[in-house]
C-alpha cells in the first residue's frame, strides 16, 4: 500500500500530517517513528518540552532525508478544572490552526499519553486526588483532545483517531477482577468513548475511523524494563490502524484492538 493511499493528498506538496500525544517517549515516541516511516509529517505533543524537542530531533535525524518534518508543542494534560480543560482545548485548536494553511487538516490523531494509578488504588482505598489525577490524564484529556480536533476531521470525511487504551479496561475476559481502580475505570471509559464516537460518525462509512488499542505489556516507564514487549512492538498495532486499507461494511472500526485482532470488552 502506498504510504498515503488511505488519505486524500493536500493540494500543497507536504506529506500528510499526524498528531501524536505522549510523543516524547515510550509508546508515543515509537508511534511517531512508525508514522514518520509511513510518510507522515508530525506534530508531537507532551508536557516535557526538553524531552519533546529531543525526540523530535531524533525522528528528524532518522527520517529527514525522506522529507519528513517534525514539530513539537509542549502541553500538560493533567487538568482537573473546567477552566484548565478549556485552556487545553483552545491550545489544541491553536496548534492545528497554525499548521492548517500549509497542511490542511491532520489525517491521523494518535492519543498515546497516559498514567498508571498507584499500586494499592483499589476502589475503597483510592483518595480523591489520585482518582482525579488518573481520570484527568487518561479520560478527561482524551475527550478534550477528541472534542477539539476530531470534529473537522469527521466533517471532512478524511481522518483516523487511534487512542491507546488497555485490556485491563475490559468488562469481560481474564484479568479484570479488580484492583488499580482509577486506571481500569479510566480505560473502560476510553473504550466506551471510542465505541460511542464510532457509531455517531457512521462506523467508517463516512471516511472517519476511531479505534482503541491495547499495546500489551511493553517496556516503557509505565510497563517497566522487564516487560516482554519492546515499545516498538507495543506500538505496531496503532501504526497499522493509522495506515490500514479500510472498506466500509467489510472492515471494522470503533473497537478495542490488540495485534490486529478485536478484543471483546
Amino acid at each position: 500500500m502506498s504510504r498515503i493511499s488511505a488519505f486524500k493528498k493536500v493540494e500543497s506538496m507536504t506529506n500528510p500530517l499526524a498528531i501524536v500525544t505522549g510523543g516524547s517517549r515510550g509508546l508515543g515516541f515509537e508511534s511517531a517513528r512508525g508514522l514518520a516511516s509511513a510518510g507522515f509529517d508530525l506534530i508531537l505533543i507532551s508536557r516535557d518540552a526538553t524531552a519533546l524537542e529531543e525526540s523530535a530531533k531524533k525522528i528528524e535525524a532518522e527520517f529527514g532525508s525522506q522529507g519528513i518534518r517534525v514539530f513539537s508543542e509542549a502541553l500538560d494534560f493533567e487538568a482537573t478544572s473546567t477552566d484548565a480543560l478549556s485552556k487545553v482545548h483552545a491550545k489544541l485548536r491553536d496548534i492545528v490552526e497554525k499548521r492548517k494553511p500549509e497542511y490542511g487538516l491532520p489525517k491521523v490523531l494518535m492519543i498515546a499519553h497516559g498514567v498508571m494509578s498507584a499500586k494499592m488504588s483499589k476502589t475503597l482505598k483510592t483518595d480523591v486526588d489520585e482518582w482525579r489525577r488518573v481520570m484527568a490524564i487518561n479520560l478527561d484529556s482524551v475527550f478534550t483532545i477528541v472534542n477539539a480536533l476530531a470534529p473537522e476531521m469527521a466533517d471532512a470525511r478524511d481522518g483516523r483517531v487511534i487512542i491507546y487504551s488497555a485490556c485491563l479496561g475490559r468488562m469481560s475476559g481474564p484479568g479484570n477482577a479488580g484492583g488499580l481502580a482509577p486506571y481500569r475505570i479510566s480505560k473502560s471509559g476510553v473504550n466506551a468513548l471510542v465505541r460511542n464516537l464510532a457509531h455517531e460518525t457512521g462506523l467508517g462509512s463516512r471516511g472517519f475511523l476511531v479505534d482503541a488499542i491495547c499495546p500489551n505489556h511493553s517496556r516503557t516507564d509505565m510497563g517497566g524494563m522487564d516487560a516482554p514487549r519492546s515499545a516498538a512492538e507495543g506500538a505496531e498495532c496503532a501504526i497499522w490502524l493509522a495506515t490500514r486499507p479500510f472498506t466500509p461494511g467489510v472492515d471494522q472500526t470503533g473497537l478495542l484492538w490488540e495485534d490486529h485482532e478485536v478484543v471483546p470488552w
